[in-house]
């Protein structure tokens, strides 16, 4: 065998060698290395070197059967300061994609691209911890295969849109901690999943949806927002924490069906009235907090009621007994 012959067949072998072990789909490859000089190729994207396999990429996971790209995780273990974009349509080329997230990028702006309804195959979907602004957009309502929906730690805008109660396999929605406005879409009580519900540190206002006495979540959390009326519609039978505090609702707590499931209960900073009923104590509750309401009458004795700290119970009308100071007769 010649030199030349020698080298040629090395070489060749060389090529067939990189070729099989580059298991990426090319289009996949070309997609996310748009979605990178988009993003302005950031530090946190370093390892996207294109003469190397995208399937061995940080951030990103291949289908180990057919190795299209499933999943898509852009974040850092702390806010990124240096991360600057915004969300690019491009992420909506590819198509089977499962995963999407963008998390802890402090300085990553603008709307959420409407060219995310391409990725029919989207089960997970977290952008929290951003800048990202404008309103929760109404499209999402046309990814049916979501099962997780985090926007929580934004700066979203505006009113809910009532189509997001038409995705029928959530198992969590976050809207938590942005500046949403208006009330909370009747729609929310028709889920068919029974999703646990996170809308606390909003601007919301208005009363709970009398649907959501349909609901069988087992987390509720409406802290933190302008709510009002009565609130024991979200009190479903498989409810185990509920999170209604700093709101101005305002009913009677003794005639509350509580859920045998429940753990925790938050009532702080509301108009609750009435007293503390008996069934509390036959509940294995973890946390309690009714302070700063309306609550007469005495604490009853039992279960774990008296385990909680006084500061659970007091700024009250005229609640007494342990660990309040006793009733007088």
């Amino acid at each position: 065998m010649t030199t030349i012959t020698f080298f040629r067949l090395s070489f060749l072998l060389l090529f067939l060698s990189h070729a099989f072990s580059d298991l990426c789909n090319p289009q996949d490859k070309k997609v996310l290395l748009q979605i990178k000089k988009d993003l302005n190729n950031p530090y946190l994207l370093a390892s996207w070197d294109p003469n190397t396999d995208c399937c061995d990429w940080y951030t990103i996971n291949c289908d180990p059967k057919t190795h299209r790209i499933n999943s898509l995780t852009i974040f850092s273990s702390t806010p990124d300061t240096n991360f600057s974009a915004q969300i690019p349509p491009s992420v909506g080329l590819l198509p089977y994609l499962e995963t999407l997230e963008f998390h802890k990028l402090p300085k990553l702006t603008g709307p959420l691209p409407p060219a995310i309804t391409k990725l029919t195959h989207l089960k997970f979907l977290r952008i929290s911890w951003t800048n990202l602004s404008g309103p929760v957009p109404a499209f999402l309502s046309e990814l049916t295969n979501l099962t997780f929906l985090d926007l929580s730690f934004n700066n979203l805008t505006g009113s809910i849109p009532g189509s997001l109660g038409n995705l029928e396999n959530l198992d969590a929605i976050h809207l938590d901690r942005n500046h949403l406005t208006g009330s909370i879409p009747p729609s929310f009580g028709s889920f068919k999943s029974n999703p646990d519900i996170y809308l606390s540190h909003n601007n919301l206002s208005g009363t709970i949806p009398t649907s959501f006495k349909n609901l069988n979540s087992t987390v509720i959390d409406l802290s933190r927002n302008k709510l009002v009326g009565d609130a024991s519609p979200v009190f479903g039978s498989a409810l185990q924490r509920v999170d209604l505090s700093r709101n101005q609702f305002s009913f009677d707590l003794s005639k509350v069906e509580f859920a045998p499931s429940l753990t925790s209960l938050d009532l702080n900073h509301n108009k609750v009235y009435g007293n503390i009923p008996q069934v509390l104590t036959t509940l294995d509750l973890q946390f309690l907090n009714v302070s700063y309401n309306r609550l007469c009458g005495q604490i009853p004795v039992g279960g774990k009621l008296q385990n909680f700290d006084v500061y659970e119970y007091f700024h009250n009308k005229c609640l007494c007994g342990s660990p309040l100071p006793s009733c007088k007769n």
